[in-house]
């Protein structure tokens, strides 16, 4: 089952798909923490949960398209686009946080944000 899986993968370089990737995970954590957050920094948020509720749609593509290009990156294999996209969502949610909310970088927060960033590396990396 696995290798034909792996067979039907699409002829797209590893690279460009791990880019890609990034960048989707990149977008979609942001606009998640939008849809999530933003009720604690503007009225409209707070005001159309159901239209939030059904950004939920194009949320949930983005994400099948990152863990898509991940599964390409990463030769068919699950778990490094899954620690990306935990990464991605890390180090988005903190930047977020920190700007529209105000919330500082405590040394918890900082080390948790390295970790993350070490996930990353051993996944992109450790061949």
């Amino acid at each position: 089952m696995v290798r034909k899986v792996k067979a039907n993968m699409e002829n797209m370089s590893k690279v460009v798909a791990l880019i890609l990737c990034i960048g989707t995970f990149l977008l979609v954590q942001i606009v998640t923490w939008f849809q999530l957050n933003g009720q604690f920094v503007w009225p409209w948020f707070k005001n159309n949960v159901f239209l939030l509720c059904l950004f939920g749609i194009p949320i949930s593509w983005l994400y099948i398209e990152a863990t898509r290009l991940s599964f390409i990156a990463f030769d068919g294999i699950i778990w490094p686009g899954r620690l990306l996209g935990f990464a991605m969502g890390m180090l988005t949610f903190a930047i977020c946080a920190n700007v529209f909310l105000g919330e500082g970088l405590t040394p918890k927060t900082i080390t948790s944000l390295i970790l993350a960033t070490v996930l990353v590396c051993i996944q992109v990396f450790w061949k």
